[in-house]
C-alpha cells in the first residue's frame, strides 16, 4: 500500500462528497491544472483506489419493495487461510451486498438484500447456514434508513413552535 499525495487525497475527499463533480470543476476548487486532476484520477482508478463511482439512492422513495438484512456470522477460521476462504464462499453470492470483518461477538457482518423476508430467510437457510465453517447466525433486519454514506435520507422539519420564556 503506497502512500497518497495532498493533491490525491482532497480529489478522493472531493469525489467522496460528490462523484459527478468533473475534473475541471475539481482543478478549480483545489487550485490545480485539469489535466494534473485527471492524470491522479486515472492513476488511482488503475491502481483500485478508486474502485467505482456509485450512486445512492432512497429505495422508500420508489415503489420497489426490497428487504435488506445485515446477518451477524460466528465461523471457524479455515487452517492456512482464516477468514479469507469463508468470506469469499459467502460474498459470492448474488444476493450479498457487502461482507465485513469483524471483532466482537461475531466473525463477519453480511448484508443481503432480497425481495421479501421469505427470500432473505431462504438465503439464510439454504446457502449461508450449510457452509460448513459457520457456527452460528443472527438476521437483524433493516426497517428503514435515516442515514448511509454520510447522506440523510428524510427531508428535516424545522420546529415551528414560538419559543415561551418565563
Amino acid at each position: 500500500m503506497k502512500d497518497l499525495s495532498e493533491l490525491n487525497v482532497n480529489i478522493l475527499k472531493l469525489l467522496k462528497e460528490d462523484a459527478r463533480r468533473s475534473p475541471s470543476l475539481i482543478a478549480t476548487m483545489l487550485g490545480v491544472e485539469e489535466e494534473e486532476v485527471r492524470a491522479s484520477i486515472t492513476e488511482m482508478e488503475e491502481d483500485h483506489v478508486i474502485v467505482k463511482y456509485a450512486t445512492i439512492l432512497n429505495w422508500s422513495k420508489v415503489n420497489d419493495e426490497k428487504v435488506t438484512a445485515l446477518i451477524e456470522v460466528q465461523i471457524t477460521p479455515e487452517r492456512g487461510r482464516g477468514f479469507e476462504g469463508i468470506a469469499e464462499r459467502i460474498y459470492l453470492f448474488p444476493q450479498v451486498k457487502s461482507v465485513y470483518l469483524m471483532s466482537g461477538a461475531y466473525d463477519l457482518l453480511v448484508e443481503v438484500e432480497g425481495k421479501n423476508l421469505r427470500e432473505v430467510a431462504s438465503f439464510v437457510s439454504d446457502k449461508l447456514s450449510p457452509i460448513e465453517a459457520v457456527l452460528s447466525t443472527k438476521t437483524h433486519f433493516i426497517l428503514k434508513k435515516y442515514k448511509q454514506e454520510g447522506i440523510i435520507y428524510e427531508d428535516r422539519e424545522d420546529d415551528q413552535r414560538l419559543v415561551v420564556s418565563p
